[in-house]
């Protein structure tokens, strides 16, 4: 999520940072209250302190528990995904990200979704982006 980490997270380290966005901080029990199909108490720990490493998550004492928060916002951790995805998959061109998108969704896509990208394209193009 972070460009600390220098690359993806597993499938759980992102069900994990899912579940500390939504709570906003949390401790390991917390989190795995929270996961569907949770692993085991000790595999959670692990994960988190592989996040913490990876620097995803920071964490505070709080007697004999640690509370755990991200580093970055959630659209920090969403742009930076994003930038990932654009250079690996897209060259870099949001463009093709774009028409790959709509080739995936445009008929699922509800006329309030076409006239909201439709604002966004003109906004972009008033601000000089």
């Amino acid at each position: 999520m972070s460009e600390r980490s220098g690359g993806g997270l597993s499938r759980r380290e992102r069900q994990i940072m899912d579940v500390i966005y939504r709570l906003r901080e949390a401790s390991v029990a917390d989190v795995r209250s929270e996961m569907t199909d949770a692993p085991s108490y000790s595999t959670v720990r692990a994960l988190m302190r592989i996040l913490t490493e990876k620097g995803e998550l920071t964490h505070t004492s709080q007697g004999l528990r640690y509370v755990y928060q991200p580093t970055t916002s959630r659209d920090e951790a969403r742009a930076s995904a994003l930038e990932r995805v654009l250079s690996t998959f897209f060259d870099g061109s949001p463009a093709h990200a774009m028409a790959a998108l709509m080739d995936l969704s445009a008929a699922d896509m509800s006329d309030e979704e076409l006239d909201q990208l439709e604002a966004l394209i003109r906004d972009a193009r008033k601000e000089g982006r």
